[in-house]
């Protein structure tokens, strides 16, 4: 394969939403949407952090949620916080207990301050490292804003496709 079906590739991959509609979140990646409620980890489940959902993923593939900005990545890797141009602010956070992975197995393509469209790749990251060191997938997808909000409604349910309507900002 030369550099340029490498390219083609990565682009066919890679959709850009170039209509998305202020006050949702889009599917940041293909999976099973699993309510915060049943995730084994307090912290989200009782959304201290904010409301949100929780995906498994059928890959390691991450995807920008909305047009906005990189805020955040942290130094192990596996979180991501992110604000839409109108507001939103979201933390991604990958697996449970990855933290403890020190970064292994996860590939920001992105850094702080970028300016990111919808759909748009952002991170890649080993399912099977991650299962390996004996962390779960599941990842929490919080608005970490989201008591400045009316309401935050779950609009996907069983698998989803990324860059489907995930959730609805009221």
């Amino acid at each position: 394969m030369n550099i340029f079906q490498k390219f083609i590739n990565k682009k066919q991959e890679e959709t850009i939403i170039e209509k998305t509609e202020n006050g949702f979140i889009y599917a940041p990646m293909e999976g099973k949407v699993i309510p915060l409620k049943e995730i084994n980890d307090g912290v989200f489940s009782e959304e201290m952090l904010g409301k949100g959902c929780a995906m498994k993923p059928i890959d390691g593939k991450l995807y920008a949620p909305f047009d906005g900005e990189i805020l955040l990545i942290t130094e192990t890797k596996h979180a991501i916080a992110l604000k839409s141009c109108d507001g939103i602010e979201l933390l991604i956070h990958i697996g449970m207990d990855t933290v403890k992975m020190n970064g292994k197995g996860f590939n920001p393509l992105v850094k702080v301050g970028d300016k990111i469209k919808c759909g748009q790749s952002l991170m890649t990251f080993s399912i099977s490292d991650i299962e390996k060191a004996g962390y779960v997938t599941t990842t929490a997808i919080i608005i970490t804003n989201s008591d400045q909000y009316k309401d935050i409604e779950v609009l996907a349910q069983g698998h989803t496709k990324k860059s489907e309507k995930l959730i609805k900002i009221l």
